[in-house]
């Protein structure tokens, strides 16, 4: 991953995109404990309550070179979730994928369309022509912020699961083009 660029630290006017911290374990862990019960088995908390503060903090400290940046309120201090880019993600090749998970009680306060503004606009400055986003097909609010930030449905789906459809979506940086069948590009 280190041939990949980094995306760096960075604000909006209200939130702070910075690294991820050994201290951000806490809230990282209780998004797992939030996240809906048709999110696949292996990104909820298994039976023994895993992973535990112990698994996250470890996670964070093996993850030095992560594109994924806590998200932090600048008028708080907080950290409320994460937001940025995966490489390499399955169905999209080499291109970034855009992932972003905030706590419930941030939700409709446009939080997460701005954190991921702030990220495209830096894919879009480093060069990136297209982002994917997959998102599960009941996951309506994330539908929506995706909609916002300009990401069309490409056509293409990941492998079907129990859990429902994952639909692979499309932000491409030239306006108008695409990746989907029929389209420009």
């Amino acid at each position: 991953m280190s041939h990949l660029p980094r995306i760096p630290e960075m604000d909006t006017s209200r939130l702070r995109l910075r690294r991820q911290a050994i201290e951000d374990a806490p809230v990282f862990r209780h998004l797992w404990t939030e996240r809906d019960e048709r999110v696949p088995a292996h990104r909820r908390l298994d039976p023994d309550g895993r992973p535990d503060l112990d698994d996250i903090r470890a996670h964070i400290r093996d993850a030095e070179e992560s594109s994924l940046l806590t998200v932090e309120r600048i008028d708080t201090g907080d950290p409320i979730g994460y937001c940025g880019l995966v490489y390499g993600g399955e169905g999209v090749g080499t291109e970034p994928e855009l992932a972003f998970e905030l706590l419930r009680a941030e939700h409709n306060r446009g939080h997460a369309t701005e954190a991921a503004q702030a990220v495209l606009a830096w894919a879009d400055g480093a060069g990136f022509d297209r982002v994917w986003a997959g998102v599960w097909e009941w996951n309506l609010p994330s539908r929506r912020v995706l909609e916002k930030l300009g990401f069309v449905e490409s056509g293409r789906e990941r492998p079907p699961s129990v859990h429902g459809r994952n639909i692979l979506t499309v932000r491409t940086h030239s306006a108008g083009v695409y990746d989907r069948p029929g389209a420009g590009g």
